[in-house]
């Protein structure tokens, strides 16, 4: 029977089929990106992340060098191979950069002023001509690579120039403007639950509203005024950014939990003599860590990956560089095309946050559920 309590509900199978298939969809972009991040430029350009297990075909570009010429009969004839001293398949080839699989791997291609090219699947080919070879003439094909994954393009970021020094400026940013927030957060959380005083609701009512306010509006304005102040373009200027857009969430989040805490506690506490500092460090803090580490995980989340405030707030040359920005200003300039060394990037910017992600998730539900269940 249906709707009776200790039954489970027939359509469980379809809540699980949902389940998987969002979780599969959500995981694609980041297996995507974690293979393509193994991969070599040309690969990549060939062919997409989900046939990285299979050969690719590419297409190749070598010369014949005209110094092998050797004469027969009333041609010049030179011979080689496309692979040098390597192995490899040709599928097919041509004599000219518009066509360059024009010719099926073992015919014999008729090319301009009466020459002949001439290419085995093995890679062996002939060129021939009837007048005197002076230059290197080109040869085009298409050949079979094995799948190719190596840790290139992640040696290749880790040995870029300052990439240490955006690492170190990520965690010098990130670390305070992380706990900050939290501190500013906690205090002013508990006044606007435990505390009674006037005007209370509106303040509660404005930090609400200032949810919804786009941090963009607020990037030229906050710059001026730090500016003025001395504190323009520093990491003490970041730091207080980070702080001012936080704190909205991070007081709300924490209010509504420390609103939900048990009313006896804190009421026997004060009956006992203690003050309102004492309780808050001595009870309502330690009680209300499930939220902190929530928050906590959302802001230094959007810290670490934060390109715009850094990009305001910070200095622009190199050396103040966090690695969002090494990442945009200097890679995406001098390695824009080769999408295997961004992938590696990439994974090397979310290389920590995930680690604070997985160390303190068990925190999250409980954090943002503060407050929905009396």
């Amino acid at each position: 029977m249906d709707n009776i309590a200790g039954t489970k509900p027939a359509l469980t199978w379809v809540v699980h089929i949902s389940v998987v298939l969002l979780v599969v969809l959500w995981l694609i972009p980041t297996v995507g990106l974690l293979v393509s991040s193994f991969r070599d430029r040309d690969q990549i350009s060939a062919t997409g992340w989900w046939l990285s297990p299979f050969p690719v075909e590419q297409n190749y570009q070598v010369k014949a060098p005209a110094g092998d010429v050797t004469v027969d009969g009333d041609r010049n004839v030179i011979e080689g191979n496309v692979f040098g001293d390597g192995e490899g398949t040709v599928s097919r080839f041509g004599g000219k950069r518009a066509a360059p699989t024009e010719f099926k791997a073992g015919d014999t291609a008729q090319l301009r002023k009466d020459r002949t090219l001439s290419v085995q699947r093995d890679g062996s080919y002939v060129y021939t001509s009837p007048a005197a070879i002076k230059r290197d003439p080109s040869i085009y094909f298409a050949a079979e690579s094995p799948p190719d994954f190596s840790l290139d393009n992640y040696r290749t970021i880790m040995a870029s120039d300052n990439m240490d020094r955006a690492f170190i400026n990520t965690l010098t940013v990130t670390i305070p403007a992380t706990i900050i927030p939290i501190l500013i957060a906690a205090f002013a959380a508990y006044a606007l639950a435990w505390m009674d005083f006037r005007g209370r609701g509106f303040l509660i009512a404005l930090v609400v509203g200032l949810l919804v306010v786009p941090l963009q509006l607020a990037l030229v304005p906050l710059l001026t005024l730090h500016n003025k102040v001395g504190i323009g373009q520093s990491f003490l200027g970041i730091w207080m950014a980070h702080t001012g857009f936080g704190l909205p969430l991070a007081i709300y989040l924490l209010r509504n939990y420390m609103v939900g805490l048990p009313r006896d506690i804190i009421e026997g506490a004060k009956v006992d003599g203690a003050t309102d500092f004492q309780v808050f460090t001595k009870i309502v803090l330690p009680l209300s860590f499930p939220a902190l580490a929530s928050f906590a995980i959302f802001q230094f989340l959007w810290t670490w990956n934060d390109l715009l405030v850094a990009k305001v707030f910070l200095p622009s040359n190199s050396e103040s560089w966090v690695m969002t920005v090494k990442i945009a200003d200097d890679l995406l300039g001098s390695k824009g095309g080769d999408w295997g060394i961004l992938a590696a990037a990439a994974f090397i910017s979310i290389a920590v946050p995930l680690i604070v992600f997985f160390t303190m998730q068990r925190y999250l539900v409980r954090g943002l559920l503060a407050g929905s269940v009396k």
